[in-house]
């Protein structure tokens, strides 16, 4: 008894000096990414081979497709790491508004491509590009820019609410038109989580949210194949060879894993029992081959995000780092929650895929940039900060080249605002005097550059940092 007690003090000991280490967080990130990512792909391939095969004669050609995405998306991770926050925060309302302008365009006939009667994929050669996956990320950085901003300035309710949720309101109704439900339901628990971390009441919170459920309750109802979906999840038993099929066939996947599971490869579900096995029903598969044990380490990598990323959250001092990573860990995790929740029985399927594991190129690429921009967040931490700054890059970050951050001073910030507070306000012109003649106005010569103050302050997506135009920066030395 007395062994046991040490050794877990011990443990407790080890894992909390562990922690303490200034890069404690973003080592986290990059080891829960790397897992999430190999056990995907080993999974995709284990899932897919039969299908793979049976449609074109290779078992490798849907796991060759993730792989390729899998690389681009360890390229956008490392973007990611790298991209300055001033530039992040600078490109934040161009980028969404390209995004929105895709969703738009994705819904054209002749540019949009039409599956199985949803129109949600550009195909560039061998290459879809979802869209709707592409907005999650540009919504969540947009609004936590937008409302960092609008918090440091004290603003008011209004101001927390316009343009975001306007905005939010229209991405959604463009992924309905698709129509995509799924992805309608993860925009809305973005749009949700940068309202709460973003400091809007308690009561117009669950009005909103409430007022939303209702809203999705009503389009789960408007199809027929989605309304089909509600009653056999309210009404398990009737249909089994039908409209319960794939959820019944997920169960028995499952039951027919046990504690250790079959063996990796060894699923009996995948040929062809389970339909779409590979992608939205891969956790029945690792259920099925690893048994409970795959599917607790799955939920344990998971766990670890969501503490990983709102310690990062809690740790960080700027608040835009603060909304970014506390929406991206709600919205990463409610993804993988829904997901997890169909294919056990405890909700109705709605089709969300299981971030980093479900087979899905742009999910995937678009997944692991968020993952790295979070990673980029853990290296922004204040001792983190210090540490890289004293040299203490580590073999993993000097591996990389990756740059050293900046440090975030709440009074530069105010400094900077203040400044272009100043210049937004207008000048008072002086009274003319009468009996006295004025002098003509003088007309702008041609190339000389017009004032900016009043512009920037209007635009939301401008950043708080100092932005000096080249000219002017070598007045400030």
């Amino acid at each position: 008894m007395t062994t046991t007690t040490t050794k877990s003090g011990f443990n407790a000991r080890w894992a909390g000096a562990w922690l303490a280490r200034p890069l404690a967080s973003f080592h986290l990130v990059v080891t829960i990414a790397t897992l999430l990512t190999v056990l995907g792909l080993v999974m995709v391939l284990s899932a897919s081979s039969v299908e793979a095969y049976t449609d074109g004669g290779s078992a490798y050609s849907l796991f060759i497709q993730q792989a390729v995405f899998a690389a681009i998306g360890c390229s956008l991770f490392y973007l990611a790491l790298r991209l300055p926050l001033k530039l992040l925060r600078q490109w934040s309302f161009p980028l969404f508004a390209l995004s929105v302008l895709a969703l738009a365009l994705v819904l054209i006939p002749g540019i949009g491509s039409e599956v199985q009667g949803a129109r949600r994929w550009f195909v560039i050669g061998p290459i879809s590009v979802q869209p709707s996956e592409i907005v999650k990320v540009t919504l969540v950085i947009w609004g936590a820019h937008l409302l960092a901003s609008r918090r440091s300035e004290r603003a008011g309710l209004k101001d927390i609410l316009v343009p975001l949720v306007p905005a939010g309101l229209l991405v959604c109704l463009l992924v309905v038109l698709q129509p995509n439900l799924s992805t309608t339901i993860a925009l809305g628990v973005v749009l949700a989580a940068l309202l709460w971390f973003g400091g809007l009441p308690v009561r117009l919170f669950i009005t909103i949210c409430v007022s939303g459920m209702i809203a999705a309750g009503i389009l789960a109802l408007s199809a027929g194949y989605r309304s089909d979906r509600v009653r056999s999840f309210f009404n398990p038993s009737a249909d089994p060879m039908g409209n319960n099929y794939q959820a019944r066939q997920a169960q028995y996947s499952l039951a027919d894993g046990g504690i250790w599971g079959r063996g990796l490869g060894q699923s009996r579900a995948k040929w062809s029992y389970l339909p779409n096995s590979h992608n939205d029903f891969i956790f029945a598969i690792i259920g099925e081959e690893l048994g409970f044990l795959g599917c607790a380490l799955v939920l344990g990598l998971f766990a670890l995000f969501v503490y990983t990323g709102l310690r990062i959250a809690a740790r960080s001092v700027d608040p835009f780092l603060r909304l970014l990573t506390a929406t991206a860990t709600t919205w990463i995790t409610a993804q993988a929650l829904i997901n997890i929740g169909y294919v056990v029985g405890l909700l109705p399927v709605t089709g969300l895929q299981l971030p980093l594991v479900s087979a899905g190129g742009s999910s995937l690429a678009i997944t692991l940039f968020m993952f790295g921009i979070i990673a980029s967040a853990a290296r922004h931490e204040p001792e983190a900060v210090a540490a890289l700054h004293a040299g203490g890059d580590g073999r993993f970050s000097r591996l990389l080249r990756l740059p050293k951050p900046e440090v975030y001073s709440p009074a530069k910030a105010s400094s900077a605002r203040a400044r272009t507070a100043a210049k937004a306000q207008p000048r008072k012109r002086p009274q003319p005097q009468r009996g006295r003649p004025q002098p003509p106005a003088r007309r702008p010569q041609p190339g000389a550059r017009r004032g900016t103050g009043s512009l920037r302050s209007t635009r939301a997506w401008e950043p708080n940092y100092p932005m000096h135009h080249p000219r002017e920066r070598g007045r400030d030395r």
